[in-house]
């Protein structure tokens, strides 16, 4: 059996000594960042060799960020980088699509060709039928030979080319879509970047390069599934990545960092600020001012273009809440491939259950229906602040933005509660003066708040007002509950009062509450449409 090409290529890699070693360097690993990424990649080395060779590098990642460790019996000394210019795109798929594009681009200008060729044929069987080019001296028969060949002609020729206009819609559909598709997946790199590494190797081992990409990055995802049965909630953590930096990445293993190196790294540097004292000057005649003198404005700089010009599209990648808090790394647990496309891939990282105090909470001032929340205490670990896909029971209620630095709890609302309703009657208004010459003026309101439960079982029911807080001294406010709210402070809102209560199956619960507001009559009081 005759060895391979690539076989024959390994045997001489490792068995010329002194000479250069060309190698792909696959990538190893690769960690996100917001907004950029490093990338990671490992060759071997055999012993006794003298210079590496790494190609097929995109041309785009900044050369400063290069960064090259040896395994323990290998010496690294010059590195030398190249850039090479090539015609087709560095990415596979993009090579392959603009490979396509121009297939449908030829088959195009083919038929407009058989277009031209059947209208030339067209004219001219027109010039025949007005007498043109046919001879004068023709008997009865041969004239009708002529017309219906004339007329044959003209048909076949009408009819090539409606069918040839037909096969361009299709094709003209056909590029629009490839066009469409090249578009999300264009990034114009045409530069490959090699790099030549000197080395020293007594024994075998691997070398490891490392470098920074710019538009990549991710962010935190969240899927939170509550089982009313059992009162648990599914938590899992995801994460949303993207990236368009001009190479693929396949089967890498994958880190998410909370990091931000494109943040100064420096310390900010105090100054002095000196004060100095300018003695007032005598007065001057006021004179016309001239007219100001406009300096022509310098020339712009040029901008300094490097690598290949991809961010002439609108992407933007996954950007990260930052938290104020120590850098975090999060392993993907599987081996990821991301195409250089800019297309979002959520990954899932890991799944916990929790147990959770189920709740129906009700806002009757503000809304006429109820929502199921479930409160835990939120898992050990880092979580960063995200958008969370809300289930309950196996169906999907809603998404929203999980905050979770406004409370060291894990509270979510899993949609409306439709056994429960909710009432709100007004009971007593009145506004006017405590008396003919008072000179403050006051309003009284009155509502009952009516909730209902339907449900078969009994349900932990809490029912939340926005009572009216005075901001100043001239206003003065009255309250009267029935019954009294168990909350004075609902999570420390100052105003916000609430009712707890297990509400039997078809129970029914009223509260009763009045406020009394007294104000001057001169000047406004602002929040009063509220009651």
């Amino acid at each position: 059996m005759k060895p391979s090409r690539i076989a024959t290529a390994v045997v001489l890699c490792f068995t010329l000594q002194g000479f250069a070693c060309a190698s792909n360097a696959p990538i190893s690993r690769v960690t996100l960042y917001s907004g950029i990424a490093t990338v990671e990649r490992s060759a071997q080395v055999s012993p006794g060799l003298k210079e590496l060779e790494i190609t097929g590098l995109p041309a785009n990642f900044d050369a400063q960020t290069l960064r090259i460790q040896a395994s323990p019996g290998v010496q690294v000394g010059q590195v030398v980088t190249r850039d090479v210019g090539q015609a087709d795109a560095v990415s596979p798929r993009e090579a392959e699509l603009e490979a396509k594009l121009q297939a449908l681009e030829d088959s195009r200008d083919l038929l407009n060709v058989e277009i031209e060729s059947s209208v030339l044929v067209k004219n001219y069987l027109s010039k025949l039928n007005g007498g043109e080019g046919v001879p004068s001296q023709l008997d009865g028969k041969s004239l009708a030979a002529a017309v219906d060949t004339i007329k044959r002609g003209g048909r076949e020729a009408l009819a090539q080319i409606q069918r040839t206009q037909v096969q361009l819609r299709e094709i003209d559909k056909k590029l629009k879509m490839v066009q469409r598709e090249l578009e999300k997946v264009r990034s114009g790199a045409r530069d490959q970047r090699s790099i030549t590494i000197a080395v020293a190797a007594q024994q075998a081992g691997s070398i490891q390069l490392s470098y920074q990409v710019n538009r990549a990055g991710w962010k935190p995802a969240y899927r939170a599934s509550l089982n009313s049965a059992t009162s648990t909630i599914e938590l899992e953590r995801m994460a949303v990545v993207a990236q368009k930096s001009g190479e693929d990445w396949s089967g890498v293993e994958m880190r998410l960092s909370t990091g931000q190196p494109r943040l100064s790294p420096q310390a900010p540097e105090p100054v002095p600020q000196r004060l100095t004292y300018y003695p007032p000057r005598p007065p001057q005649e006021s004179r016309p001012m001239p007219e100001p003198m406009y300096a022509a404005a310098p020339p712009a700089a040029p901008v300094a273009v490097t690598g290949s010009r991809i961010a002439s599209d609108n992407f933007i990648p996954p950007v990260l809440e930052t938290q104020g808090t120590f850098d975090t790394e999060f392993a993907v647990p599987n081996r990821v491939t991301l195409a250089s496309d800019g297309r979002e891939i959520t990954l899932p990282l890991s799944t916990l259950k929790v147990a959770a105090r189920q709740r129906v909470r009700v806002v009757p001032r503000q809304e006429k229906f109820a929502v199921i929340t479930a409160e835990a205490e939120r898992p050990a670990g880092v979580w960063l602040s995200g958008n969370i896909q809300l289930f309950r029971d196996g169906g999907y209620v809603g998404a929203t933005h999980w905050n979770t630095q406004s409370s060291d709890k894990l509270a979510l609302s899993f949609g409306r509660d439709e056994l429960v309703r909710v009432t709100v009657d007004r009971a007593d208004q009145q506004s006017g003066s405590r008396g003919f010459l008072s000179q403050r003026g006051e309003q009284q309101v009155a509502d009952v708040f009516t909730i209902s439960s339907f449900h078969k079982t009994p349900v932990e029911l809490l029912v939340l007002e926005s009572t009216p807080v005075s901001a100043s001294e001239e206003i003065k406010v009255k309250q009267a509950f029935s019954p009294q709210p168990g909350i004075a402070a609902w999570e420390q809102r100052q105003g916000v009062v609430g009712w707890e209560k297990t509400m039997a199956p078809n129970e029914t619960m009223k509260i009763s509450v009045g406020y009394t507001i007294s104000y001057p009559k001169e000047g406004t009081v602002s929040g009063m449409h509220n009651f």
